[in-house]
């Protein structure tokens, strides 16, 4: 059996608002999907690190760190980025690069490389993953079919109670490659996995390829018995927009803390596989534990083989609140939509509780995508 086989396909996922019957295009051309990253923090105005807010079209995240590295000459480990960003697609991201200086051929070199300087400063420390506040996002929907008026409901409805937080698509790789290379990976021996430690970028992407995998199947199964926006007793919680979590003592549960979740003050989390560190307070108990202990039996190949690798356990919201959601048809059968989204929330898990969204292979966008 393929390993491909061993995993449930990804569309199978349960909706919040059910399956929709609605089709659209995406990514017809590359201003057809605009996302800008929002720092969150200013840099600092000096340092050994230059920050560098770059647009670019139809160019990967690790694309832009492969060419900023030659542009510059240093080695792709001396440049940071905060977050992954779509190829197709335009996109405005930061980066920073240890670098003394940046010379009049350099920044000629950026542009021709199709790399965008908008804006420049120095830092003390180089930009980590994750270190961006938010996304905004502009998207639009080319050739709908269905109705207009269920899709703004919908709009509506998930502004007021927010988003499965699945991770996308994009997480797993063209037909689950990543799943199945992570696969692979875990099944090595020990001595083999200290090899493969030379390439620690591509060994966290698969582990994280099918922690995410994991995750989504529970969240699944929260979003199938309705417990994804509803507290169960021994979750573990997450103030909105925040790597703040706690939990509630048994019985302790009000109608306060009923409040704040039904206002997306709070969400409801879930476990990434890995190994639980000992001194961890924000742990499941009950039947919340119970859920994420039978959806990881599921798994056992990975999540045995995470813990044996030392993989921390991590936790992600279950949900996410979509702000500054905005709407308008630009004819009858195009809609244009503008959101903020946090940190780690991907715009495809808004698409989809909308409607069935078809985007252009590499083979179709030869000519098809421009800016």
């Amino acid at each position: 059996m393929h390993d491909r086989e061993l995993f449930v396909p990804l569309e199978s996922q349960a909706y919040a608002l059910g399956r929709p019957t609605h089709s659209a295009r995406i990514k017809q051309h590359y201003d057809d999907f605009v996302v800008a990253e929002t720092l969150g923090f200013e840099p600092s105005g000096a340092g050994e690190h230059v920050m560098l807010l770059i647009e670019k079209s139809g160019q990967s995240t690790r694309g832009a760190v492969r060419k900023i590295s030659q542009i510059l000459a240093i080695d792709e480990q001396e440049v940071g980025y905060s977050g992954m960003k779509d190829r197709q697609a335009r996109t405005r991201q930061w980066f920073s690069a240890r670098v003394a200086w940046l010379g009049e051929c350099a920044l000629k070199r950026f542009d021709e490389a199709g790399l965008e300087i908008k804006s420049m400063a120095r830092n003390y420390r180089k930009l980590r993953i994750g270190a961006h506040k938010s996304n905004e996002f502009r998207l639009v929907l080319r050739d709908f079919s269905g109705c207009a008026r269920d899709i703004e409901c919908r709009l509506q409805i998930l502004e007021k109670y927010g988003v499965p937080n699945y991770f996308g698509t994009q997480r797993f790789g063209r037909e689950l490659k990543n799943l199945s290379e992570a696969m692979a990976m875990l099944r090595q021996s020990e001595g083999q996995v200290r090899v493969s430690q030379k390439n620690r970028e591509k060994r966290s992407i698969l582990y994280s390829a099918v922690r995410a995998y994991v995750f989504n199947q529970l969240l699944s199964r929260r979003v199938s018995n309705q417990t994804w926006s509803r507290y169960i007793e021994g979750d573990v919680l997450n103030l909105n927009r925040s790597k703040r979590f706690f939990t509630v003592a048994i019985g302790d549960w009000n109608q306060e803390l009923t409040d704040r979740l039904e206002c997306l003050d709070i969400h409801l989390t879930g476990a990434l596989p890995g190994k639980p560190e000992t001194k961890n307070r924000y742990v499941t108990r009950g039947k919340a534990a119970d859920i994420e202990r039978a959806v990881g039996q599921e798994s056992p190949e990975i999540v045995d083989r995470l813990i044996w690798l030392n993989v921390k356990e991590g936790r992600r919201p279950l949900r996410f609140k979509i702000e500054q959601l905005v709407w308008h048809w630009l004819d009858s059968r195009t809609l244009e939509l503008s959101f903020s989204l946090p940190t780690g929330a991907y715009a495809t898990s808004v698409l989809r509780e909308l409607c069935r969204v078809e985007a252009f292979s590499d083979a179709d966008n030869s000519g098809r995508l421009s800016g």
